[in-house]
């Protein structure tokens, strides 16, 4: 049996009054890719947020290699392996491409090394001493991703990764999550671009209303595509 990194359960979050999770269970075994997909406003942005304890208050199971989690702060959840990129990158526009990448802390054994970075990003490598303005956008989610790989972080949290990029930048991400998933990471994507998502995970999460509605697998997706068509409206 595959080991659950991560078991969400009845997870319900709010921001302010606004209640905008409702129950979500889902999932994810370790060394899995999994996809988050749903029309914008379904919710899956607020699950992201609501794993890392980024969202107003939540309420529910929320655990991590067995551990509660749903009443840590952040910084302990991040402790426990995990690494979030937003779909804003948040790249430090006064910094250099590498003191961006050395900004966040050691958070657990094993993070990669910059040397194991640049040679998954080779674009960073060039790019080291420019300023974070000057990068493009392809360039800044390449650092979004890279910065929570040198903290240790096994289970990464990537939303909306492929957003607004070109056709080769998007095909060099989708190499990057095939090779973090041969090395043994976990990952958990937020994803429109359904492209882009079909090929790269194991399996699939669908999202509506604040709720995981349908969770079908890789195998299952020929079958399920019309139906997918319909809650996606794609």
């Amino acid at each position: 049996m595959a080991t659950p990194f991560l078991e969400v359960k009845d997870l319900h979050g709010w921001y302010g009054e606004s209640h905008v999770l409702h129950g979500v269970n889902f999932h994810v075994n370790e060394g899995e890719v999994v996809t988050l997909l749903g029309r914008n406003g379904a919710g899956r942005t607020s699950t992201m947020r609501a794993i890392m304890g980024l969202i107003g208050a939540r309420k529910g199971s929320i655990k991590v290699r067995g551990t509660e989690t749903v009443d840590l702060a952040t910084h302990r959840i991040a402790r426990l392996g995990l690494g979030y990129c937003p779909e804003e990158r948040g790249i430090f526009s006064s910094l250099s491409c590498e003191e961006n990448l050395m900004l966040p802390p050691t958070l657990a054994e094993g993070g990669m090394s910059v040397e194991q970075i640049y040679t998954m990003f080779p674009n960073l490598r060039e790019r080291a001493n420019s300023q974070g303005t000057r990068l493009s956008g392809g360039e800044q989610q390449m650092l979004a991703v890279a910065r929570i790989l040198r903290t240790g972080a096994r289970l990464l949290l990537l939303d909306e990764i492929s957003e607004g990029l070109a056709p080769v930048i998007v095909q060099k991400l989708a190499e990057m999550v095939i090779s973090l998933r041969q090395q043994g990471y976990t990952v958990l994507m937020v994803e429109q671009n359904f492209r882009f998502a079909a090929p790269l995970a194991d399996r699939f999460l669908v999202m509506e209303h604040g709720q995981v509605i349908q969770e079908f697998t890789q195998a299952e997706l020929p079958s399920r595509l019309e139906r997918l068509h319909e809650y996606l409206g794609v």
